[in-house]
């Protein structure tokens, strides 16, 4: 059996969105490696503006990315971009426990590709679904518990593609919502305050992005999502690098500085890598993996398949 590999348009936004996402995660995640005794201004600032508020955006664009990736390659396919996936986050695991790439595959494996058969037909359901699927999971517990049912969100908004009329509106009440969730949980302490406060928050981030978005800003962002899986990972082990040094840090500004100068190399090794090869490192492994030979990668000209476009599907 022959199999091609398909190229896929990229899309501005979402790898903005993406790009977004990953800053937002590589500052929790460094800062969830830190002594917090004595807590300071900075450790509730992460806490209440910030934690957990990232992920439920890089699950809603993996659960979007699935459907795009089917637009011209079989489930087949599908499957092995998801086995070698959770290779990938097994090896990532050797260093960082906390990774989130076993729990992507194996819910894209469960939940997103028998999903797949259904979504093209019946999108408001899964949409629904996904919705309920988060209910129960906050109820659990949150988490990555929620993951599953972001997916299901991420793959049904994206079959109705609401118009892009409904963001500010949209922005408004996710915004108040947050504001006064955050506030009852600080007074109560509830987590399942505090874990719908992140779902709220993070619509509210997504949302106020796609409105303030400006080709300025995209250009620093896209690079970071087009190269969200080499970012993330090497970020996760600068983390485990700097375990020690930013534990010494009572003040915790640490965090804000490695943070920010993590993400400025990646932005800079990103451009310069990107405007030389179609995929970044780990993306190109992985995409020759899930084919079983070499995907072509290195740049033949400066107009290529692959270039980013904007979506010409959203209304």
């Amino acid at each position: 059996m022959v199999v091609h590999l398909v190229p896929v348009t990229r899309i501005r936004e979402l790898d903005a969105l993406r790009g977004f996402a990953v800053g937002g995660i590589m500052l929790v995640n460094t800062w969830q490696h830190t002594a917090k005794e004595p807590r300071v201004g900075l450790d509730w600032t992460i806490e209440a503006l910030f934690q957990s508020r990232f992920y439920p955006i890089f699950s809603l664009l993996f659960g979007i990315s699935f459907l795009l990736f089917l637009r011209g390659n079989s489930r087949w396919a599908l499957l092995s971009r998801l086995f070698w996936l959770f290779g990938i986050g097994l090896v990532q695991h050797t260093f960082y426990p906390g990774e989130v790439l076993t729990d992507y595959a194996f819910w894209g494996a469960v939940v997103l590709l028998p999903v797949s058969f259904l979504v093209g037909r019946v999108p408001l359901l899964v949409l629904g679904a996904g919705v309920v699927a988060i209910v129960v999971a906050v109820r659990m517990g949150g988490g990555a518990q929620i993951i599953p049912g972001v997916f299901l969100v991420g793959m049904g908004l994206w079959r109705l593609r609401p118009s892009r009329r409904l963001l500010l509106p949209g922005f408004g009440v996710a915004a108040l919502a947050t504001a006064l969730l955050t506030a009852e949980w600080a007074s109560t302490d509830e987590w399942w305050v505090y874990s719908v406060a992140a779902l709220t928050g993070a619509a509210a981030y997504a949302l106020g992005l796609l409105l303030v978005l400006r080709p300025w800003l995209s250009a620093v962002l896209e690079p970071l999502g087009r190269m969200a899986l080499t970012n993330y990972v090497s970020g996760t082990a600068v983390i485990v690098l700097a375990t020690p040094l930013l534990d010494a840090d009572p003040t915790r500004w640490s965090v804000v500085g490695l943070t920010l100068a993590t993400l400025v190399v990646q932005f800079l090794g990103s451009r310069w890598w990107l405007a030389r090869y179609r995929y970044g490192p780990l993306e190109w492994i992985w995409r020759s993996l899930t084919w079983f030979r070499p995907v072509p990668n290195r740049l033949e000209s400066g107009r290529d398949h692959n270039r980013p476009l904007p979506d010409p599907g959203v209304s």
